[in-house]
């Protein structure tokens, strides 16, 4: 089965408009989608923003789980933020990755929106117990993955998509379900 990394990235994405923003880092994310990466075996989940203020909140917020306070209060927090890496851009991601796996991985962007020749999750879970080279799922903040990045992937994933035309799933939703789909016991 191959390697499953994510990253969750905070720039270039979309705002409401269309246009290209840097987004904030929560804390919840990080916490959230560390949690879901533990669960479903994801290898490393990247916390990306070129904002060096950010990536230090993030570090401080990974400190505390892991070595401080935090690592002896809550031990199933403390072993889910430990997947947990902070880079200031993809390309960071990538040479993470490559340097942990050996090979440049397979990249698959993530998005709300429909996508010209998406693979249906059935198709990427097939991929990827079958394939050797890891794979990277992208996820946006904001309003999504700005264009720049979803022309950078390798596949496309179909949306998440429920009975109502509302579409707008937080992304720590929208990674639990996604793991769910593609790494789930069923």
């Amino acid at each position: 089965m191959a390697d499953l990394f994510l990253a969750l990235l905070h720039h270039p994405v979309l705002d409401k408009n269309g246009q290209i923003v840097t987004t904030a880092v929560t804390n919840m994310d990080i916490h959230d989608i560390a949690r879901s990466a533990a669960t479903y075996g994801v290898r490393r989940f990247f916390v990306v923003t070129p904002v060096a203020a950010l990536r230090a909140l993030s570090e401080k917020i990974i400190e505390h789980w892991e070595t401080g306070y935090g690592s002896t209060y809550n031990l199933t927090r403390k072993e889910a933020l430990a997947l947990v890496a902070v880079e200031t851009d993809l390309d960071g991601v990538l040479v993470a990755i490559e340097h942990q796996t050996g090979q440049r991985p397979t990249i698959v962007a993530t998005s709300a929106r429909p996508q010209p020749g998406a693979v249906r999750f059935a198709e990427l879970q097939a991929r990827l117990g079958a394939a050797a080279a890891p794979h990277l799922l992208l996820f946006g903040t904001g309003w999504g993955l700005s264009p720049e990045l979803l022309a950078r992937a390798d596949l496309r994933l179909e949306p998440v998509l429920g009975p109502t035309p509302y579409n707008h799933l937080s992304v720590r939703a929208a990674a639990a379900i996604i793991l769910d789909r593609l790494h789930g016991a069923r």
